[in-house]
């Protein structure tokens, strides 16, 4: 046996898984088909010298114990996510939006609990679009689906997005002050100390299973095959990889997962986002009409095709965070990246009236494109209509010998964040050192 345990994907919830394992003396191998560990983390160098830019995940959701002990042990913290939100009128001027915007979709999807049968978002909503007072309530809940949960309302659960926000963990933002990136290199540190050996640039392409027997085939960066063995895996790949088939980035079980796992993978869906960011030379934003806008936290626009962005308060500085989520992303899937920077910067001027102010004052824009990366497939989870177990089953362990983590393995409202992965990290660790017999 080449290791006791293959962790596959070395992102927030194979580190953290590694790190548990490791540390109860059993021999750990993880495998990561990017460059880097991190995965759907990773942090950006700014375009001169200033804040960091988040190319994937940025907030912490909810309490977050896992995150928050993490960025302590790190030597850094968290801040909450302060600061006044405006939004675009009808006629198209910005003005205070004093209602929060999580509330206000809860007070009409957290409805969808009292369904007999789950239905779709959009279908849900359409209840009530004969209702004149709901038209606003409406229009929220919709932006928030698409924007917060980066999902499509024609294809998410009600129910479901009704028990996530249930459990209260979308009612609560923080952003880690120097971002994840301290927190990943502890991660990684702590794995390195504790003995895991990292393999990088390693795709997998088969996972060969038999109960206490794990087989992996793999490929390298520079083309080279290879078989490892252990006696367990922990699969923390996305839920997009596991779900694709038909090129080089296919994952193929052997033999094939049990079917109530491949119909929960079914009614697992990834989110669609397109994020943009846009550093300034100066905050330009906080000096147009006398200040107006000096203590924005967020700008909403419903109506544009990024509907949301925001700044880093209470951190003052010149990065701005341009959002789509959704089907507003799916619409802006045909452009290059150089475009999609483009239409940010414009949209983000427009706000106030301020365009060539904006592109005067810009220094430069990067994203990446998450829902064409191979090794991702998407943004984050969602559950779709029917799925209301569909975590729990995709979370369950095959035969003491196959054990799945992420964030979309999440059962407790956690699914779509950092938490999340890290906590079905170690959970994953927990069942797998329990079966080989290791300190728990």
């Amino acid at each position: 046996m080449d290791a006791d345990v293959l962790v596959i994907g070395g992102g927030a919830a194979g580190l953290a898984a590694a790190r548990s394992l490791a540390r109860r003396s059993l021999r750990v191998l993880m495998l990561e088909a990017r460059d880097r560990t991190g995965g759907r983390v990773w942090p950006a160098a700014p375009a001169r010298a200033g804040v960091a830019a988040e190319l994937g995940a940025e907030f912490i959701h909810g309490p977050a114990p896992e995150t928050m002990k993490l960025l302590r042990d790190a030597g850094t913290a968290a801040a909450g996510t302060a600061g006044e939100s405006w939004k675009c009128g009808e006629d198209g001027e910005l003005q205070r939006d004093d209602d929060d915007f999580i509330t206000g979709a809860a007070a009409i999807l957290e409805r969808a609990r009292e369904l007999a049968a789950d239905e779709s978002v959009d279908r849900f909503l359409r209840r009530f679009a004969n209702d004149p007072a709901a038209r606003e309530a409406i229009a929220t809940a919709r932006a928030f689906v698409e924007g917060f949960e980066a999902a499509d309302p024609a294809i998410a659960s009600a129910q479901g997005i009704a028990d996530e926000l249930a459990s209260g963990v979308d009612f609560a933002s923080a952003r880690p002050l120097a971002g994840y990136g301290p927190m990943l290199e502890l991660l990684r540190s702590d794995c390195a100390a504790a003995g895991v050996q990292t393999s990088l640039s390693t795709v997998v392409r088969r996972i060969s299973w038999r109960r206490n027997s794990v087989a992996v085939e793999t490929r390298s960066g520079d083309g080279e095959s290879r078989t490892i063995r252990a006696r367990a895996a922990i699969v923390t790949l996305p839920v997009g990889v596991l779900r694709h088939s038909g090129d080089e980035s296919e994952v193929v079980f052997d033999p094939g997962l049990p079917e109530g796992k491949r119909d929960a993978l079914g009614s697992i869906e990834m989110g669609h986002v397109v994020k943009v960011a846009l550093w300034f030379r100066a905050a330009f934003w906080e000096q147009v009409q006398s200040g107006r806008y000096r203590d924005a936290a967020f700008f909403r626009c419903i109506g544009q095709p990024f509907a949301a962005y925001w700044t880093q308060s209470p951190l003052r500085s010149g990065l701005i965070v341009a959002w789509a989520g959704g089907p507003k992303a799916t619409a802006l899937n045909a452009g290059s990246q150089e475009e999609l920077i483009g239409h940010a910067l414009e949209g983000f001027g427009a706000l106030f009236g301020e365009a060539a102010r904006a592109r005067k004052e810009f220094e430069g824009g990067v994203m990446h494109d998450w829902g064409h990366d191979p090794f991702a497939r998407g943004a984050y989870s969602y559950v779709a209509v029917g799925g209301g177990d569909a975590r729990a089953v995709l979370a369950a362990p095959v035969d003491d010998t196959l054990f799945f983590a992420g964030e979309a393995t999440s059962t407790d409202g956690q699914g779509g964040t950092v938490n999340g992965a890290l906590e079905t990290g170690e959970r994953a660790a927990r069942e797998a050192a329990a079966v080989l017999g290791a300190t728990v």
